[in-house]
């Protein structure tokens, strides 16, 4: 029973979404924690291009996320009504949105050390941009942490009439 039950398409397919947006939320959080760990003033190149490829994993765990929890909601979820129609599930979404909005500048800022570093400079990393770094990480962190607690109370059916 348990076998069948686990090889049932649907079933399946629900569950390797489900696990997509867990692993991608797990990425996305250790990404902006690993970042958030080695931001410092003057780099050297090899810390300049690992803070850029953590920002790549994240960007990408991050559209995982968001593809995943759009398939969820509308396929593979409890049924859109069961989280549009919860203000939790918008309050996770405006989390959603205002940490990846807040993370366009960090991405920016690795974007723009690519250009000294394919040219073999360093970029040049002031205490003043390193702090800003480090208050954004921390905001974007704060939000992550902020998901799972909304999710968590969701899934109970907290938030429905």
């Amino acid at each position: 029973m348990l076998l069948a039950t686990i090889l049932d398409p649907g079933i399946g397919k629900s569950a390797g979404i489900a696990y997509i947006h867990y692993v991608s939320f797990m990425f996305c959080f250790a990404a902006l924690a690993l970042e958030r760990k080695l931001i410092k003033t003057d780099p050297n190149r090899q810390e300049a291009i690992t803070m850029v490829i953590i920002d790549v994993v994240y960007g990408v765990a991050g559209l995982a996320l968001l593809i995943s929890g759009i398939l969820r909601v509308l396929y593979f979820g409890q049924g859109s009504e069961f989280y549009t129609e919860n203000p939790l599930f918008w309050w996770k979404i405006c989390i959603f949105i205002f940490v990846g909005t807040l993370s366009l500048y960090p991405t920016i800022t690795y974007i723009l050390w690519s250009i000294p570093l394919t040219k073999g400079e360093l970029p040049e990393v002031r205490p003043a941009l390193v702090d800003r770094l480090k208050l954004i990480l921390n905001i974007e962190l704060t939000g992550f942490t902020l998901i799972p607690v909304f999710a968590t109370f969701m899934a109970r059916g907290v938030g429905l009439n």
